[in-house]
C-alpha cells in the first residue's frame, strides 16, 4: 500500500513511520513537519557499503551525496556508517567540517566554484576536488601554489551517455553545464594539462549521467567509456589514473507503480561490466567511488502537513489546500514530480478521491501535485506525502517569507529534532 517499507498503519488506523504515529509528531512539532527515519537511512547507507565491498574487492567508496539532504546530524549518521561525502558548496563543506566529518574522504563537486570555495577545500583538506573546466584546474594550481599544498584531483568527464530521464537532471550528454566532453578532445586535453601541472595531483575521473534513473545499462556503458578512456591515457600518456568515480542516479519508488532494481543489482552488474572491461583491456582495477544520495534518504522521509481550505469545483477539480507548498517542496513546480499521499489519520481507508493538492504561497503553480488518489480529506486533517527525504528540505526557499519547517528524526520508537524550525526573527535575521 505505501511506497516505502517504513510506512505502516497502527490500531488506530493512524499512518506510522518507524512504528511511531505520524499524528502524534505532528502534534509534537507541529506542521508543516520533515519526519527522516533513520534506521532506514542506516540501512541503505549499510546496503551500499557492502555492495561496494563485496563487489569491489574493498576498492571503492560510496559517497553520500548531500545535496539530497545536508545537516550536521546527516553528515555525523553517515560517517558512522564508514561513508564518504559528496560536497558541492562551500555550505555543505562547511556543514560537515563543523560536524567532525573525516574531511579526507569528501569529494568537492561544482561547475562554477568560486576561489573561496576553491581556498575552504584546500584549507580543510577535502580527500579531492573534482575539477570541472581548464580556467578551475588553473585558479586551483595557483591556490594551491600560494599556500604550499597539492590537493588531489578529478577530472568531471561527459561520458555521452543518455540517461532515459527528464532533460533538466541529464548530465552526461555533450549540452551540459558540467564536465568535459569525451567527442572534442576536450577531457583527453585536460588531463594531459594536468599532468603537467606541478601543485595538483590527478587521482581520477568522475562521470555522472542523471538522476533517478531506473535502467541499468546506461550505468554499464558509461563504466565501460570510462574505462576506455582510462585506457587511453595510459597508452598515449603513459599514466594510470587511479580512481574512477561513477556517479549516482540511482532511481527510487515515488509512486507504487515505480520498479526500481534493488541496489546489490546495480552494484553486482555494474561491477561485472568494470571487472570485464579492466580484463579487456588489460587494466588493474581502478578504486571506485559511487555518489548515492537520493535513493539512501528520499524513502525514508516523509512531510506531514495540516489541511486548511477544501475547495471543490464541479466537474472541473477538488484543492486540498496545505499547510506547506512549494516553500518545503518545489519539486513538482519543478520537475512535475509526482508523489503518493496519504491522510494520515485515515490512512486504513480508501483512497476514494482524486484531489490537488495545494499549498500556500501566493503563487498559481504552488502544488504538491495534481489527481492525486486520496482518502476524503477535511479542514485538520494531517497529510502525508511520502518519499521526501532528498531535494525537499535541501530546496526549500523562503518564499513569501515562510519560516521553513523542522526535520525531526526518528528511531526506535524515539524522535527528535535535528534541524529547529525557523522563527519569524530568523527570517528578518539578516535584514540591515
Amino acid at each position: 500500500m505505501f511506497v516505502s517499507e517504513n510506512l505502516n498503519t497502527n490500531e488506530k488506523g493512524h499512518l506510522t513511520i518507524g512504528g511511531i504515529d505520524t499524528t502524534e509528531l505532528a502534534a509534537e512539532y507541529g506542521t508543516p513537519l520533515y519526519v527522516m527515519d533513520e534506521q532506514l537511512i542506516r540501512k541503505h547507507c549499510r546496503r551500499f557499503k557492502d555492495g561496494i565491498d563485496k563487489f569491489y574487492g574493498g576498492k571503492g567508496l560510496v559517497c553520500f551525496a548531500s545535496k539530497a539532504f545536508s545537516c550536521k546530524e546527516m553528515c555525523k549518521v553517515v560517517a558512522s556508517e564508514g561513508l564518504g561525502l559528496d560536497a558541492v558548496s562551500a555550505g555543505e563543506l562547511y556543514t560537515a567540517y563543523k560536524a567532525d566529518f573525516p574531511m579526507e574522504k569528501i569529494g568537492f563537486h561544482g561547475n562554477n566554484k568560486t576561489n573561496e570555495e576553491l581556498e575552504l577545500a584546500v584549507d580543510l583538506g577535502v580527500g579531492h576536488i573534482i575539477v570541472d573546466n581548464i580556467s578551475e584546474l588553473e585558479r586551483l594550481e595557483k591556490i594551491a601554489a600560494e599556500k604550499g599544498k597539492r590537493p588531489h584531483i578529478m577530472f568531471r568527464i561527459k561520458p555521452g551517455i543518455d540517461a532515459h530521464t527528464h532533460s533538466f537532471v541529464k548530465t552526461g550528454q555533450i549540452d551540459s553545464k558540467f564536465g568535459f566532453a569525451l567527442e572534442t578532445g576536450e577531457a583527453f586535453d585536460a588531463v594531459k594539462h594536468a599532468l603537467s601541472c606541478k601543485n595538483v595531483e590527478l587521482v581520477g575521473l568522475h562521470c555522472h549521467i542523471g538522476s533517478q534513473i531506473f535502467d541499468i545499462d546506461p550505468f554499464e556503458e558509461a563504466a565501460r567509456v570510462m574505462l576506455n578512456f582510462i585506457a587511453d591515457i595510459k597508452e598515449k600518456l603513459g599514466y594510470a589514473v587511479p580512481g574512477l568515480n561513477l556517479g549516482g542516479g540511482f532511481g527510487i519508488k515515488y509512486l507504487n507503480s515505480d520498479n526500481p532494481q534493488p541496489f546489490e543489482v546495480f552494484m553486482e552488474r555494474v561491477s561485472a561490466a568494470v571487472k570485464k572491461c579492466c580484463e579487456d583491456l588489460n587494466l588493474d582495477q581502478p578504486y571506485i567511488y559511487i555518489e548515492p544520495g537520493r535513493s539512501i534518504v528520499a524513502p525514508a522521509g516523509i512531510t506531514l502537513y495540516t489541511v486548511g481550505a477544501r475547495k471543490e469545483i464541479p466537474n472541473i477539480r477538488t484543492y486540498v489546500s496545505i499547510d506547506g507548498g512549494m516553500c518545503d517542496n518545489p519539486r513538482y513546480i519543478l520537475y512535475s514530480s509526482e508523489y503518493e499521499a496519504v491522510v494520515a489519520n485515515k490512512a486504513n481507508e480508501e483512497r476514494s478521491e482524486k484531489v490537488t493538492i495545494a499549498g500556500k504561497c501566493c503563487e498559481s503553480g504552488d502544488l504538491i501535485g495534481e489527481n492525486m488518489p486520496l482518502q476524503h480529506a477535511e479542514s485538520g486533517d494531517i497529510i502525508a506525502v511520502c518519499a521526501t527525504g532528498a531535494y525537499n528540505y535541501s530546496m526549500s526557499s523562503n518564499y513569501n517569507r515562510i519560516q521553513k519547517p523542522a526535520v525531526v528524526f526518528v528511531n526506535d520508537g524515539t524522535s527528535r529534532v535535528v534541524v529547529k524550525r525557523e522563527t519569524l526573527d530568523d527570517i528578518i535575521r539578516n535584514d540591515v
